[in-house]
């Protein structure tokens, strides 16, 4: 590592200069298809777009088949659904990381501190302004380190500060500083804490030692086997002495700039795209479509209630319709209520503290819907034991909260994007991406609803003697009150007071 006082400051990438965040060039490549007037899908360069659509005479197909206009939005929509390698923070898009490692050269005691902010608090970090001068001060106020029984005092040396590239044009922070402490004239025992955003999610490692390995490579390369499970050591004893190592020294140019990155899903580098034709628009909208379905189909948002509501509920295709818009409306509110949160209210509230919160409201949610279709259930039982055919309509009460406990937890990537948006001065562009997006992650829930449905009525035409269909009602209600508890018990622990 390289030793220098200078700090690399942040540069607006070729072609997009100004206060607007830097484009990756890679999000800048257009889709190949033939030439015609008006120039390339996405021509190099990306450009702040203030409307939504540019003229659309400019990029109207040769000829009148409708269907030369379907085939190039689709090709144009697979294409940009197609993951490809944006440089996504491998913690998420929350989290706030760091690195200490605390050596000694010579007599005197040194630390080497690294900062790792991902897209979201790097964006709240540069809406506020930063000062390295006054980030290194406050870092090294948050680091208590004690030699033997007395305080260390630790003074900023040098310090160095780049801007990664994101997701979505946005970017990333890593922050490097070395701290000289006290001396030490002999073997004596070392104690450190670091307190610095103790109440933020990401990674936390401490070592002593010059020659001690990092596991993440001091935050540049995080193992695969630990993203789910950050490491979290933010204290450490040893001890330490004497010895005739080098002065700690910080990473320059490229590296710093360039930390290991893992690629990002297709949903947010759709903000980023270069020239906003009618064409690129309509096949933003439909690979957003496809990444809100895909969404849907990850763990979460309720799939399994849902589907056991419909059926415990005796549930019809207009109802699994309706969940669907439930769904897409909640979801759609909820990313741009996070989004005033991290814009206006950063100060005060921070967006990551929220999800755990989230979750447990859509716990309790759950955990409500579950009893009133068991006491549906029970009081079915117990006023119509002779008529099994008997059914209570669903109320739209209880359909609201299904389809709020499966849309409230907003998507980070759809906070990503609508961030992006303003950035990139495309907010009516990102506002649609994201209505998309939530509609796409409904259809992939109303679908599973309607195919409960349809089963149901399918198995209920055969005969199981009626035990079978009679019972499908009581475990449904099990099993939501059971996914409602285990959601609860879950977001519990997370919830900080």
């Amino acid at each position: 590592m390289q030793r220098g006082a200078a700090v690399v400051e942040p540069r607006a990438s070729p072609g997009n200069e100004g206060r607007t965040e830097g484009l990756p060039p890679r999000l800048d490549r257009g889709v190949p298809r033939k030439s015609r007037r008006g120039g390339g899908l996405v021509p190099a360069g990306a450009r702040a777009q203030p409307v939504l659509f540019d003229p659309v005479g400019a990029c109207r197909p040769e000829g009148s088949a409708g269907m030369k206009k379907l085939i190039a939005v689709l090709v144009a929509a697979a294409a940009f659904a197609v993951p490809v390698a944006a440089q996504a923070h491998p913690l998420g898009n929350f989290t706030i990381n760091r690195f200490a490692r605390l050596e000694v050269s010579g007599h005197r005691l040194y630390v080497r501190y690294v900062l790792d902010m991902a897209e979201i608090p790097t964006y709240q970090a540069r809406q506020q302004g930063i000062d390295a001068n006054v980030y290194a001060r406050r870092l090294a106020r948050g680091l208590h380190v004690r030699l033997g029984s007395r305080p260390a005092r630790l003074v900023p040396v040098e310090h160095a500060l780049a801007f990664p590239l994101g997701v979505g044009g946005l970017h990333t922070m890593r922050f490097e500083l070395i701290l000289r402490g006290p001396l030490v004239s002999d073997t004596e025992r070392l104690t450190v804490s670091d307190t610095n955003y103790s109440g933020r999610i990401g990674w936390k490692e401490i070592l002593v030692g010059a020659s001690t390995h990092s596991i993440s490579n001091e935050l540049t390369a995080y193992p695969k086997s630990l993203l789910q499970s950050p490491l979290d050591i933010t204290s450490a004893r040893a001890n330490v002495a004497p010895t005739h190592d080098a002065v700690p020294g910080l990473t320059r140019g490229k590296a710093l700039e360039a930390p290991d990155r893992v690629v990002d899903s297709g949903f947010t580098r759709l903000i980023a795209q270069g020239r906003l034709s009618a064409l690129v628009i309509l096949a933003s909208l439909a690979a957003a479509l496809f990444w809100g379905a895909a969404h849907a189909l990850s763990p979460g948002h309720g799939k399994t209630i849902v589907t056991a509501y419909l059926i415990g509920k005796r549930g019809t295709a207009r109802d699994a319709a309706a969940l669907g818009a439930v769904v897409t409306v909640t979801h759609t509110i909820g990313v741009f209520a996070l989004g005033l949160v991290t814009l206006a209210l950063s100060q005060w509230i921070v967006p990551d503290t929220l999800y755990p919160w989230i979750n447990l409201s859509a716990g309790v949610l759950v955990v409500a819907v579950g009893l009133s279709v068991l006491r549906a259930r029970v009081a079915h039982v117990h006023h119509h034991h002779h008529d099994h055919d008997h059914e209570h309509p669903i109320t739209g009460r209880s359909l609201i909260a299904v389809g709020v406990s499966g849309g409230l937890l907003p998507c980070p990537s759809a906070l990503v994007v609508l961030l992006a948006a303003i950035s990139l001065h495309r907010l009516a562009f990102g506002l649609v991406l994201i209505v998309a997006f939530s509609t796409g992650l409904a259809l992939s829930i109303t679908g599973l609803g309607l195919l409960a449905v349809f089963a149901k009525r399918t198995f209920a035409g055969r005969s199981f003697d009626g035990l079978l269909i009679r019972a499908l009602p009581a475990v449904s209600a099990a099993v939501i009150l059971t996914a409602g508890v285990l959601m609860t018990a879950r977001a519990i622990p997370k919830v900080h007071a």
